[in-house]
């Protein structure tokens, strides 16, 4: 979908959707609940977004890439903050999303709740 002769719109939505872990497709593969950009009235190009369990997936991973490591080998502050960032990106909202999360850092549900209830405290301060 992408290459040398690269429309711009594709270019630059093409890191957005890759963050995202959704699709670009042609517009004529388009489905009923894909996204179909348009340039000057022209539909050029489809994004099928993925399921919300599947973004937190990939949500995950990409944490692991950028932190270099397992999450579950990361230190007990930087688990802490990376649970304030996926209670920002709505990650707790998805069924499972607790439990999706306490195994990636290697902690219990119960540890997750505490993190989230000691930063729900700090802002009630």
């Amino acid at each position: 979908m992408t290459g040398q002769g690269e429309h711009p719109l594709i270019a630059a939505v093409k890191p957005l959707v890759d963050a995202m872990g959704a699709e670009l497709l042609g517009p004529g593969q388009a489905q009923a609940d894909d996204v179909v950009l348009a340039w000057e009235g022209e539909d050029v190009i489809a994004v099928r977004l993925p399921q919300l369990s599947d973004s937190l997936d990939h949500i995950l991973a990409g944490m692991e890439r950028r932190h270099g490591m397992p999450l579950a080998d990361l230190d007990r502050k930087t688990k802490q903050r990376i649970v304030r960032t996926l209670e920002a990106r709505g990650a707790f909202a998805v069924r499972h999303g607790v439990e999706t999360v306490a195994g990636a850092l290697g902690v219990s549900r119960f540890t997750v709740y505490n993190y989230l209830n000691r930063e729900n405290g700090a802002k009630g301060e």
